[in-house]
């Protein structure tokens, strides 16, 4: 009897089998192709968004210069970045220190404004950002965003006896590594609300529009060597600005 049911069993499969639909190649699930690896900077994004570790290393021992030497912090995208890299002697000569990461928008900035400002105990900070924002680098530019972000860095500055040098957006026709957005108006507007904030909130202005801008809210020829970023003409054209804004801390 057990030997009739396992024939009845395997004739029953093997019917099953005869009866099942052929699959075809349309019915085939497609193969998911393996994901591409991250660069480094996209991993860096997932782990480290603010980029608290670029800094790190520079404040550990910045943090125990003689006071003369830590003056002023310089926050800011790549602009500050290539400030100090074009001129190290304005930066080293004045007790001037860069805490310039390219690309960054502000929300980034505020973030790491405690461990790459306050905890160094400058006496002012100097903060230029907001041209990346506008660039949408981190997504649509909301002013209103933007402007909560600056307030947030001078409230902290000025609640830890940092005086603040807020620095207008450096003009910019348009970004040549995202074209179209049509940024003069929106950088003009900005600097409008920056030098009415400062002026009320007690802060410092360094208002690079006038030595930089041609007037139609571009870079003057010379200046930028990309339409954004300035050459170290750029950056000498500034920095007289930048010591008048700075002429009693």
């Amino acid at each position: 009897m057990a030997g009739g049911l396992g024939l009845a069993l395997t004739a029953r499969a093997a019917q099953a089998q005869a009866q099942a639909p052929l699959t075809t190649p349309s019915q085939i699930p497609p193969q998911v192709p393996p994901l591409a690896p991250m660069s480094p900077q996209e991993a860096r994004l997932r782990t480290d968004w603010p980029y608290l570790q670029r800094y790190a290393a520079e404040n550990a021992v910045d943090r125990d210069l003689p006071a003369e030497r830590r003056r002023v912090v310089f926050m800011g995208d790549s602009i500050t970045e290539g400030w100090r890299t074009a001129r190290p002697a304005f930066f080293v000569d004045h007790g001037f220190l860069g805490r310039g990461i390219s690309g960054q928008v502000t929300a980034q900035m505020l973030v790491r404004f405690w461990p790459d400002v306050i905890a160094l105990k400058p006496r002012a900070v100097h903060i230029l950002a907001g041209i990346n924002d506008i660039a949408e680098n981190a997504g649509p530019y909301d002013p209103v965003a933007t402007q909560a972000n600056l307030q947030a860095m001078t409230v902290l500055a000025q609640a830890n006896g940092v005086h603040v040098v807020l620095a207008a957006v450096t003009p910019a026709l348009d970004f040549p590594w995202r074209p179209g957005l049509a940024p003069p108006a929106k950088v003009a507007a900005l600097n409008d609300w920056l030098r009415a904030f400062a002026a009320r909130s007690g802060a410092g202005l360094a208002d690079y529009t006038r030595v930089l801008d041609d007037g139609a809210g571009g870079m003057r020829p010379g200046l930028a060597y990309d339409g954004v970023h300035p050459t170290a003409e750029g950056y000498a054209a500034m920095e007289p600005v930048t010591l008048t804004a700075l002429t009693n801390v």
